[in-house]
């Protein structure tokens, strides 16, 4: 890899944002920490509220928001088949919880002194997508940030899916990225 590529990437993603991958059971398990200044009653519209995904989620999701509800996710601009989940937990303002095609997806809100505690896991059953799958949410992530911090540029670039991947393909290594871009993602063909 180009060094100076490598530099460029680094210094738009801080170390500290980038997600662990770890073992669970039979699964492997995505995890990611981020703290947002803000309350976790706000935080959870972001989650929640169809406008407010639209701004970071890659989907829509529709469905009722109770444990055991069917649930529809479609991505917006047609990259992708539309496909199924199910709720498993919500319980405002702290847990969301939810399948996500094969994935589980659980985001747990936690106050602090100054906001709150975003931790979102991704449960996989292929460790080879685990790159891929760590590099959008990361990009989703920032996203979410940027949503909440209104109409302010952030303070450091924000970095596209193909440089977060190349930080991830490196910190998981080739084992955790066999499987490629996402369809409808331009890299994908």
């Amino acid at each position: 890899m180009n060094n100076d590529l490598e530099d460029v990437n680094r210094s738009a993603v801080a170390e500290t944002d980038l997600g662990d991958l770890d073992r669970s059971g039979r699964a492997w398990r995505l995890r990611f920490v981020r703290t947002l200044a803000h309350s976790p009653e706000r935080v959870w519209r972001a989650l929640t509220e169809p406008a407010e995904l639209e701004a970071w989620f890659p989907t829509t999701i529709e469905g009722e928001r109770a444990a055991g509800a069917p649930l529809t996710f479609t991505f917006r601009r047609g990259e992708a088949d539309a496909f199924q989940g199910r709720m498993i937990g919500c319980e405002p303002p702290r847990l969301l919880e939810f399948m996500w095609g094969t994935d589980t997806i659980r985001f747990e809100l936690e106050p602090v002194a100054h906001g709150t505690r975003l931790t979102l896991y991704d449960t996989v059953d292929d460790n080879g997508k685990a790159a891929r799958d760590a590099s959008g949410w990361h990009v989703c992530l920032d996203g979410l940030a940027r949503l909440l911090g209104g109409a302010q540029t952030p303070a450091k670039p924000a970095p596209d899916w193909s440089d977060v991947h190349r930080l991830y393909q490196q910190k998981f290594g080739p084992e955790a990225s066999t499987v490629g871009p996402p369809e409808g993602h331009p890299e994908a063909s």
